[in-house]
């Protein structure tokens, strides 16, 4: 009884490491973005989203030649006023926080982004009382997220350890 006992411990234990191994972790150092709605309200969903997708693309034309977190770090910086530039067109109280911001934890497709305080862009609309879009700035993944809506989760693992392995941290 004690040998059955024995390997179905090591068992467990070799499974539950095995599946540890599968899951790919998003690096401390990575830049992220946020953006926070004023409330559920479908309005105020859909500004989030206008908004989220305006300055995402504003970003990803700065950053689109950048490998490294410092350049991309310093190139945010110096075009906070663009990012606040294109806020203002939507007539709306807004606050843009670069820095460290609080992020909830996130499994997406089997990739787990921790909790914790991360380097990230935060745009909070209104009183930010809404639900939220967030995702990883650099490396560019809020690409891979919004392209891999049909990809199977092992697909998107995939373009997901290619991107972090081709980045500079």
């Amino acid at each position: 009884m004690k040998k059955i006992i024995f390997w179905l411990f090591i068992g467990s234990l070799v499974f539950i490491l095995m599946g540890r191994e599968k899951d790919i972790l998003i690096p401390n150092n990575a830049i992220r973005f946020r953006v926070i709605a004023n409330s559920n309200s479908v309005e105020d969903q859909q500004k989030k989203m206008v908004i989220k997708d305006k300055i995402e693309e504003e970003v990803y034309d700065l950053i689109k030649d950048s490998d490294d977190v410092l350049s991309v770090r310093n190139i945010i910086n110096e075009n906070l006023d663009k990012i606040q530039d294109i806020i203002e067109k939507y007539d709306v109280k807004y606050n843009v926080s670069y820095g460290y911001n609080y992020f909830p934890i996130k499994n997406y497709k089997g990739v787990k982004y921790e909790a914790g305080n991360y380097e990230s862009l935060v745009i909070t609309i209104g009183e930010g009382l809404g639900d939220n879009f967030w995702c990883v700035l650099f490396p560019p993944l809020c690409l891979i997220e919004n392209d891999s809506k049909d990809v199977g989760e092992v697909q998107y693992k995939f373009l997901i350890k290619k991107l972090l392995n081709s980045s500079k941290y």
